[in-house]
């Protein structure tokens, strides 16, 4: 009969202590939804869940009460066993602690807290009635030792912590999104969650983020004739020129393409630039376009000098995904070939290689683009055509300049 007991408390030693990292470790988020759609054990936990400090005082509480039982009957069941062995008081009171412990800390610690752990929300959800009922036969004993708790935190000088409502916060999001990323189908809802995560990691982000970089802003000079611009406003198919004074160092603003159809200086119809550092924060940078009515600014580096400019539908792109239009097609190019082989252009960054292809491509601190990566390991600029092999990868140049990668063929060997 001792072994049935030794069974009870065992499984009442791993209930309680489960029950008490599940609570703490479920996604609150999912429990609130799940709540939303009605239902006995919803609204168990959603009861459960408004005040945790009893919960857990009372978890705590049946672990106790198991423990103390289980240590009492244990005890007894050793003790004529090691008496075989050995008189010795000390040594069986040594034996007796060491076989117990080990017992109850792998039946009823360690393995059912990993268990309840790794499915927190499915194990509150199944045990949610035993949970009420163990809460209720507990209240009792919790309400008095919370009351003898207030009495001596009272004494002391200090108040006991009153009950906060649980918030959710961003984090709370990202996990719910991450957790069901996979259970999400169709291109639609995959696209709501990007830009679901996008607008969580959007305050973070900074302006280097996101920023066109200095090589490839296509600028006019301030002396420059208007058929010049014009050219040029053809020829890249550009809205919008950065206009420098002697360098691109020495921006002064901007001027659309629209202006060319006016009849007059167009030195009349530059914009004042707007100079940000790489540091500012995106969200930051985008009320100032706004408020100052701009679509454009200059980034500078911690030397002065000109980093790359940014504009609004840049920033906005980080949170919406692109605004595709023909430049950014010819920039961006991302193409699946066949199983193997695939075409980027070289501006094309590693993690988005990575989340739509599953390249699995080595990501480091010292490069973002793929253009970066080839750079870092090969130290110079390849010429077209030539083939290069990196980590398990081949990369043939298919377009290049003096100062760029610009398009590449990607092999997996």
């Amino acid at each position: 009969m001792i072994y049935i007991y030794l069974l009870i408390t065992l499984i009442a030693s791993a209930f309680f202590s489960g029950s008490e990292i599940a609570y703490v470790s479920a996604d609150k988020l999912r429990l609130e939804l799940d709540r939303n759609k009605g239902g006995l054990v919803s609204s168990i936990l959603s009861f459960l869940y408004c005040s945790p400090n009893r919960f857990i005082t009372t978890m705590l509480l049946g672990n106790n009460v198991a423990l103390v039982i289980y240590g009492i009957l244990m005890a007894s069941l050793l003790e004529p066993v090691l008496l075989r062995w050995t008189d010795n008081d000390i040594i069986i009171l040594i034996l007796q602690s060491l076989l117990s412990t080990l017992i109850i800390l792998f039946t009823g610690e360690f393995i059912p807290k990993v268990i309840f752990r790794i499915n927190a929300n499915l194990m509150m959800q199944l045990l949610a009635l035993p949970l009420m009922l163990a809460y209720i036969i507990l209240f009792p004993f919790m309400w008095l030792i919370s009351q003898l708790t207030q009495g001596i935190l009272f004494i002391a000088g200090r108040r006991g912590d009153e009950a906060i409502p649980h918030t959710f916060s961003t984090l709370d999001l990202e996990h719910y999104l991450e957790s069901n990323h996979d259970e999400s189908k169709g291109s639609e809802v995959e696209s709501e969650v990007k830009f679901i995560q996008n607008a969580i990691s959007f305050p973070t982000l900074q302006v280097r983020d996101c920023m066109t970089p200095r090589n490839e802003i296509v600028s006019v000079a301030l002396d420059d004739e208007k058929s010049t611009l014009e050219e040029k406003f053809l020829k890249t198919g550009r809205s919008k020129l950065i206009v420098y004074k002697d360098n691109i160092d020495e921006p002064i603003g901007y001027i659309h393409s629209s202006e060319m159809f006016a009849n007059k200086d167009w030195h009349d119809s530059i914009v004042p630039a707007v100079f940000v550092p790489e540091s500012m924060f995106a969200n930051k940078l985008m009320r100032l376009l706004m408020q100052k009515k701009k679509s454009i600014a200059i980034v500078i580096d911690e030397l002065g000098g000109t980093a790359g400019m940014v504009t609004l539908e840049d920033v906005i792109e980080e949170i919406f995904g692109n605004i595709e239009d023909e430049h950014d097609r010819e920039r961006r190019v991302s193409k699946q070939l066949d199983d193997k082989t695939f075409i980027f252009s070289g501006r094309m960054e590693i993690d988005d290689i990575n989340e739509h292809f599953d390249l699995k491509l080595p990501e480091a601190d010292d490069f973002q683009t793929i253009a970066g990566f080839i750079l870092h390991h090969h130290q110079s600029i390849p010429a077209p055509n030539e083939v290069i092999e990196i980590e398990g990868f081949r990369f043939e140049i298919l377009r290049s300049s003096s100062t760029k990668i610009i398009l590449v063929k990607l092999h997996i060997i």
